[in-house]
């Protein structure tokens, strides 16, 4: 006797399931590919290190300075650059790496758009699009007019962005230990967590943070909402994305919390056996790199977004996030601070690290970015 229809499936979703982990498993061993492969351990720290990364001499001096704080030489001193606040400038090999690493591990870097700033705040004056028309001047007919007239100027500031991170005694001492790398992976966790909270639902510089485009006052004031608290609806989705203007929908994408992306992932299409035993409309992703899509859109998990809890919040966000978003970042690059006594006691080296670095919604009344709230 043949499968049942409900057999079918569950053996096509096992199958989607195992080729998801597996994807899954190969993007976390592919974000984890910041260690190098091992070397021969009779090298010196100082080979191992420039093989890794091919390090300047400043680079060096700089980990020479972070493994042994005030126990470096006079030349090495000398290679570092020290910034106005008493900080050491984190070298430009590593900083690349940093930011490389920070790349991978969220999601807002990867879909906005960014500029890079040698001071602490921009001006920006919006104009209206300009209007174009048919016809042909030489028969006497007027151009269309344009009324591109600029708005009063606001500003948009880069903030200070800290972080900490804590490295044992032991595996600064450690000769053999890959030192370059191991401030790429703690430094990149540190900032990344903080930069996506912030260009997600940051307060904006007023509470010395980059303005999160959920909580923007525009956005936030034309938003779609669910039927219900707790109801999430595809309906709900597909007002999103129809919203969204036409030119910005053709690069869009959904923006979700991990349990709303469960509540999706288990919406089924109705069919004449009931909207219980349709097909699932999540298409999980079977291609490594290709995020998975809903309703034919992108979609990514973002936990910075409230969740269905039955109380007002954003739960999820469409548009076209390089249009609507832009992260600032100040030239000056990544400059860390070696504590030593702080943690002394717990055989730890403490080091704050500083970044600077702000985001605002770009013409948020352009609606480039949709927002679905919770109803209350």
């Amino acid at each position: 006797m043949g499968k049942t229809y409900e057999e079918i499936m569950a053996d096509i979703e096992a199958e989607v399931a195992a080729v998801r982990e597996a994807r899954e498993r190969k993007e976390i061993e592919r974000q984890r590919a910041t260690v190098p492969p091992a070397v021969d351990p009779s090298s010196s720290k100082d080979r191992r290190e420039n093989r890794a990364l091919d390090l300047t001499p400043e680079d060096k001096a700089f980990l020479a300075f972070i493994r042994k704080g005030q126990g470096i030489t006079p030349d090495e001193r000398k290679a570092l650059v020290e910034d106005a606040t008493g900080q050491y400038l984190v070298s430009p090999v590593i900083t690349t790496e940093i930011e490389r690493a920070v790349a991978k591990l969220v999601i807002m870097r990867g879909l906005c758009a960014h500029r890079t700033l040698t001071k602490d705040r921009m001006q920006v004056r919006e104009i209206g699009e300009a209007s174009v028309g048919w016809g042909k001047l030489e028969i006497g007919e007027d151009p269309t007019e344009s009324t591109m007239t600029p708005t009063a100027p606001t500003y948009k500031y880069v903030e200070d962005l800290y972080g900490l991170s804590k490295i044992g005694e032991d595996e600064l001492s450690d000769s053999d230990i890959d030192l370059a790398n191991l401030l790429v992976d703690s430094f990149a966790r540190a900032i990344a967590e903080a930069e996506e909270t912030a260009f997600v639902a940051g307060a904006g510089h007023d509470s010395s943070e980059p303005e999160g485009f959920t909580v923007n006052a525009t956005l936030t004031g034309a938003t779609v909402t669910t039927t219900a608290a707790g109801a999430l609806t595809i309906e709900k989705f597909l007002e999103m994305v129809y919203t969204c203007p036409s030119k910005f929908r053709k690069g869009g994408s959904f923006l979700v919390h991990s349990l709303t992306e469960l509540a999706l992932r288990q919406l089924r299409g109705d069919t004449d056996a009931g909207a219980s035993t349709g097909p699932f409309l999540w298409q999980p992703s079977v291609i490594e790199g290709k995020p998975n899509t809903f309703v034919g859109y992108p979609i990514y998990t973002q936990d910075d977004f409230t969740t269905l809890a039955g109380t007002a919040g954003v739960i999820a966000a469409f548009g076209d996030f390089n249009a609507g978003y832009r992260i600032l970042d100040h030239s000056s690059g990544i400059t860390v601070q070696r504590l030593v006594e702080l943690y002394a006691e717990s055989g730890l080296i403490g080091f704050k690290v500083h970044k600077r670095v702000g985001g605002y919604p770009i013409r948020p009344a352009n609606k480039a970015i949709v927002l679905l709230t919770e109803h209350a």
